[in-house]
């Protein structure tokens, strides 16, 4: 039987963003209060999936072995605090490839779907930028913005243009507690 997913962006969710991209583990930097999300999301049913574009990839500055071992430390260090991240699946292309996988496409998400048995209504997608929120929908999960990252920068009259609801939250933290306890905060 599928079971539901929570679907967390990388950059800006999970760590801290770098406009010249994180390209080593030294470079990476938990969020604050992302560790006890996690601990959080542990104790749950959903499964736990990382999706990211990580097109540094493709522009050549990191190779695809040191964005896995980035994601091996970051899945450990979840690991050891408590927390888990059952996968995690990111797009190598620059934008101007027009890949499939890279958000806002769906594809990362379709592809987790179909690999881990998800059920996409029952699953949501956290993210910090008006992208992610357009991900979620075209993967039919619900959109989730939080106001680290990108998301502390977005005015309300861009937010006030998305045509669907989504919820809004501080951090990934407040996001996965309040979710959890059903407590929310819709737009649209």
């Amino acid at each position: 039987m599928p079971k539901a997913a929570v679907f967390l962006d990388r950059d800006g969710v999970i760590n801290r963003d770098r406009s010249d991209y994180v390209k080593s583990w030294e470079e990476f930097e938990f969020l604050p209060g992302v560790l006890e999300a996690f601990r959080v999301l542990a104790l749950g049913l959903h499964q736990v999936v990382v999706i990211s574009n990580q097109s540094c990839i493709g522009r050549g500055l990191v190779g695809r072995a040191m964005v896995d071992e980035i994601h091996a430390c970051m899945t450990e260090a979840v690991r050891r605090s408590g927390g888990r991240i059952d996968a995690v699946y990111y797009c190598p292309h620059r934008p101007d490839e027009d890949c499939p996988c890279r958000k806002p496409r769906p594809g990362l998400i379709l592809k987790a779907a179909r690999e881990l048995d998800i059920d996409l209504a029952a699953s949501w997608l956290v993210g910090d930028d008006l992208r992610d929120l357009e991900t979620a929908k075209a993967a039919g999960v619900r959109p989730v913005l939080v106001r680290t990252g990108h998301g502390r920068d977005l005015p309300e009259t861009r937010l006030a243009r998305v045509s669907y609801p989504f919820d809004v939250f501080e951090d990934l933290f407040e996001a996965v507690t309040r979710l959890g306890e059903g407590r929310v905060s819709s737009r649209s």
